[in-house]
C-alpha cells in the first residue's frame, strides 16, 4: 500500500512528483508539487467547530500554502463524515473575559481576511453540513462543489441562535447569492439543504460523494488553466471593497462583537443552545 510521509507517495515503478503533508492538531495538508494544488482538511471532530486554536492553525497553515511557490490552489474539506464545519465554536463566546473575546474575534476576522483575499484558487468541496461559520469559510472560496445530499445542509443561521452575522458575513452572502436571497435567508437565519443551496447559487454544483474529490480537482485544473496575474488581479477588483471596509473598521468590529455577545440576553440564549446541544447527543 502506498505510505503517506515527508517523502514522496512510494508505488512500485511510478515516478511521482513528491507530495509533501505537513499536519497540525486540527488540520491536515497535503501539496502535490506536481499540480501546485494543496488540500486543507479539517480534522477537528466532533463536529470542526472554528475555536480558537482552529482558526491559528487554519491562519498558519493558509499563510504557509500562500508563501510556497509551488501552491497555486487549495482544496477545503473535512475529514470528519457528516460535517465540513460546524461554524464558531460557542464556548469561546460563552462566559468568557472581554480579552478572550476580543482575541477570538480578531482570529475569526484574520481567518476571513487571508482566506477571502487569498491568492490562491481556492475550492470548497463540502462533504456535509455547514451552518453558520462553516458557511461563511465556504462563501470565502472561488468556487463550492457540496455533496448531493438532502440531509447535508449549508446556510447563515445565526439569527435563529439569536444573534447577528456581522457586516462581512452579510456583505460575502451578498457577493454570492444576491441581496434578496441574503437578505431573506439571514433573516429567517436559513439552513438550505443541498438541492436548495444549488437553486439559489449557494454553492456551484451538487455530486455524488464518491466524486466530490475528483470533481474538485477536475474544476481546480480549470481554473489554474488561466494565467495567475490575471485571475489574481481579477479576483482582488471583484473582492477589495469588500475586504476593505473590515480592514477599515476592525477594531470598530471587535468592539461591536464584545459588546454584544457581553449582553446577558445572549449569553443566556447560547448557554440554552449549548444546553440544547448536550440533549441532543
Amino acid at each position: 500500500p502506498p505510505t503517506w510521509g515527508r517523502g514522496s507517495l512510494r508505488l512500485p515503478s511510478l515516478p511521482l512528483a513528491p507530495c509533501r503533508a505537513f499536519s497540525n492538531n486540527k488540520i491536515l495538508v497535503e501539496l502535490d508539487e506536481s499540480s501546485g494544488v494543496a488540500t486543507m482538511k479539517f480534522k477537528s471532530p466532533p463536529v470542526n467547530s472554528l475555536s480558537l486554536d482552529f482558526l491559528t492553525e487554519f491562519c498558519i497553515s493558509l499563510e504557509k500554502l500562500e508563501n510556497d511557490r509551488a501552491c497555486r490552489g487549495v482544496i477545503f474539506t473535512s475529514a470528519v463524515p457528516k460535517i465540513f464545519s460546524s461554524g464558531l465554536d460557542i464556548t469561546e463566546m460563552c462566559g468568557k473575559s472581554t480579552e478572550h473575546y476580543a482575541e477570538f474575534w480578531r482570529a475569526v476576522q484574520e481567518m476571513w481576511l487571508r482566506l477571502y483575499g487569498s491568492n490562491m484558487v481556492t475550492v470548497a468541496a463540502v462533504n456535509g453540513s455547514s451552518p453558520a461559520g462553516g458557511c461563511l469559510v465556504a462563501l470565502s472560496c472561488d468556487y463550492r462543489i457540496m455533496v448531493e445530499n438532502p440531509k447535508f445542509s449549508i446556510g447563515l443561521n445565526e439569527a435563529q441562535l439569536g444573534i447577528v452575522a456581522p457586516f462581512w458575513f452579510k456583505d460575502t452572502f451578498v457577493n454570492v447569492v444576491g441581496h434578496r436571497v441574503a437578505e431573506r435567508c439571514l433573516q429567517l437565519g436559513s439552513l438550505l439543504p443541498a438541492p436548495e443551496a444549488l437553486k439559489v447559487g449557494l454553492v456551484d454544483e451538487l455530486v455524488p460523494e464518491e466524486k466530490l474529490q475528483e470533481k474538485a480537482v477536475a474544476v481546480m485544473a480549470q481554473w489554474l488553466a488561466l494565467p495567475d496575474h490575471a485571475r489574481q488581479l481579477t479576483k482582488s477588483m471583484m473582492r477589495k471593497v469588500v475586504l476593505d471596509r473590515l480592514v477599515a473598521h476592525r477594531e470598530e468590529d471587535i468592539q461591536n462583537f464584545i459588546s454584544f455577545i457581553s449582553k446577558e440576553s445572549i449569553q443566556k440564549s447560547l448557554r440554552m443552545y449549548m444546553e440544547m446541544l448536550k440533549k441532543k447527543k
